[in-house]
């Protein structure tokens, strides 16, 4: 298994789980996750995702007609601090498309006790900032993995 293969994640049914490790850049002073740092693990968790369904935010922006992501709306429960050195795992299920909108649910776990959790939206954006609809490739891809509803 390639190093990346090994760091990427991996799906359990539908929902994509990357291992996240904890470090010291991620805490706050005495060494609890900093809250902005649940953020950018969910943000990974997302990404990987696509990544791993065949979608890169590198070819999106390269397409003929460039789009990005943008993060319209985010609700995160924290339930237990995450202390460095822990390794998590980012769940992330995407659960809809509609119109330019994508939800997604997330959460982390440390050793099966649940960590932080977090609903989701994003826009489809064209490069000005202007929303559009997702490629259909992407779609296509995500296709069988949504549920419409949240889990």
């Amino acid at each position: 298994m390639s190093g990346q293969a090994a760091t990427a994640g991996a799906f359990d049914g539908r929902e994509h789980v990357l291992p996240v490790r904890v470090y010291y850049e991620d805490t706050d002073f005495s060494g609890v996750v900093y809250h902005a740092s649940y953020l950018r693990f969910f943000e990974r968790g997302r990404t990987e995702f696509l990544r791993a369904i065949g979608v890169g935010h590198a070819a999106l922006l390269d397409a003929p007609e460039p789009c990005a992501f943008a993060l319209t709306r985010i609700a995160v429960s924290f339930r237990a601090a995450a202390r460095v050195d822990d390794t998590l795992e980012v769940g992330t299920k995407y659960h809809s498309v509609r119109g330019v909108r994508i939800a997604a649910a997330q959460r982390i776990l440390r050793a099966g006790t649940l960590i932080a959790e977090a609903d989701v939206e994003v826009v489809c954006i064209r490069l000005d900032g202007r929303p559009r609809r997702p490629p259909s490739e992407l779609t296509e891809r995500l296709a069988s993995f949504l549920s419409e509803s949240a889990p």
